[in-house]
């Protein structure tokens, strides 16, 4: 059963491109968003948020599938053929998997996606399967896709000073779209990912406001200006939903898909240890905001119940009120509840692998930041290891969410269960065959 036109809602996903959980000001304060802000003071945000990866392909997937991305055989970012296999990884996400767009464009709802989709497409890869195969009507996106917007893609690369949108000027190109798509629609049950590209390096300075911050591509200067404009974007995103009348009756999520890359002094990261491409917090734990007005409660937090990105298509389709396939085993919970404001406990435990070896998973450069290849959070244990078993490290997360203190070795038994666990887990991954 799903919502008819006369109780249309729009279900909107706004998945930032390498924001750490420390960017946003009302979850750390180095940084200012006050437009982010005002989401979370009109609705909770949550503390305990995880992504499905510490990497943008891998984070997507797991995240439009409910699933592992590994199950999917995408263990890292997408690039070229070659550097896939290294990575043991396919070209692109499997057309016959299942994804939130399908599930809701099958009970009525119309599918929009705008911005980056980087789960195949690009480079030599020219054969990925178009954006509509994965249940989307309507899309723009970025080089790194099967279906390329020419406006942004003048060169064979991912932005250009070629391009007629501008690198500086890409968020707001995708909030215009947004719009038009919802304007177009307006009346009827809408779904729509909103993937901007921002504040992905390289922060490239521009016009307006950002033109008075001419950094380097990776200068926190020039981060700042990004992030202030993304911010602005995205007041202007809010103002327009308000302006078609359909603000009351439209449910906004909003995280990041991984962890931020540089990390000035950890403050992207609200000091916590990691970064991008890490296992460690920096590089999973993300800030995560839901808003729908007069369901979920304003101005207020939620720092108990822990959520990972596998949780959202099930909790997505739990409160559309359309039922999930009947073959479709998700990784997460439906956790519809916990973003109504009830906290709970979690039943599953959560995994992550990143690392498969040494030669496409030498990163991040510092040595502090670089994980074992493997974790798993449970309860409030988080226990990461390789996959040969050394370098076990062990967290309470209720009192040490920055990793500063191994406590493997006072905690024998805990270590021993997790290590076991995660290892079986680990092992039931189905093995990646490349492809001649």
């Amino acid at each position: 059963m799903f919502l008819r036109k006369k109780n249309s809602r729009t279900l909107f996903f706004i998945l930032t491109d390498d924001m750490g959980y420390g960017d946003i000001s009302c979850f750390n304060g180095t940084y200012k968003t006050p437009n982010i802000d005002k989401i979370a003071a009109e609705g909770r945000k949550f503390t305990q948020y995880y992504s499905a990866s510490p990497i943008c392909s891998a984070s997507r997937t797991g995240f439009i599938t409910g699933m592992a991305p590994a199950k999917w055989h995408i263990t890292s970012f997408l690039q070229k053929r070659a550097d896939n296999k290294l990575c043991e990884q396919a070209d692109f996400l499997d057309p016959s998997a299942p994804t939130v767009a399908k599930i809701l464009k099958a009970n009525g709802y119309a599918t929009g996606h705008f911005g980056k989709w980087h789960m195949g497409g690009g480079r030599d890869v020219d054969n990925a399967p178009p954006i509509s195969s994965y249940g989307f009507d309507e899309w723009n996106s970025t080089w790194e896709s099967p279906d390329p917007d020419p406006l942004l893609t003048a060169t064979d690369w991912i932005w250009s000073d070629k391009d007629s949108i501008k690198r500086w000027n890409r968020t707001a190109y995708f909030v215009d779209k947004t719009l038009a798509f919802l304007q177009k629609h307006k009346g009827e049950p809408c779904y729509v990912n909103l993937w901007p590209d921002d504040v992905h390096t390289p922060w490239v300075p521009g016009d307006g406001d950002v033109r008075n911050y001419p950094g380097k591509p990776e200068e926190e200067k020039s981060f700042i200006a990004v992030l202030n404009e993304y911010d602005k974007q995205i007041g202007r995103l809010m103002n327009g939903l308000k302006e078609l009348g359909i603000d009351d009756n439209t449910i906004v999520i909003f995280t990041s898909d991984n962890g931020p890359l540089p990390n000035f002094r950890h403050d992207r990261s609200a000091a916590m240890r990691g970064t991008k491409l890490s296992l460690y917090e920096g590089g999973i734990r993300m800030p995560f905001i839901v808003r729908w007005p007069g369901h979920i409660q304003a101005a207020t937090a939620d720092t108990t119940s822990v959520l990972c990105a596998t949780d959202l298509l099930t909790s997505i389709c739990n409160v559309a009120g359309v039922q999930l396939p009947k073959n479709y085993t998700p990784d997460g919970e439906d956790k519809s509840a916990v973003s109504l404001g009830t906290s709970s406990l979690r039943k599953k435990a959560i995994y992550w692998e990143y690392g498969r070896n040494e030669t496409s998973f030498k990163y991040p450069p510092n040595t502090n930041d670089r994980s074992p290849s493997l974790a798993v959070r449970d309860g409030k244990w988080k226990l990461l290891m390789n996959k040969d078993g050394s370098r076990i490290e062990l967290f309470d997360m209720s009192t040490d969410k920055n990793e500063k203190n191994n406590i493997a070795d006072k905690q024998p038994a805990i270590a021993a269960k997790l290590s076991k666990q995660l290892l079986n887990w680990w092992n039931s991954l189905p093995e990646f065959k490349s492809s001649k």
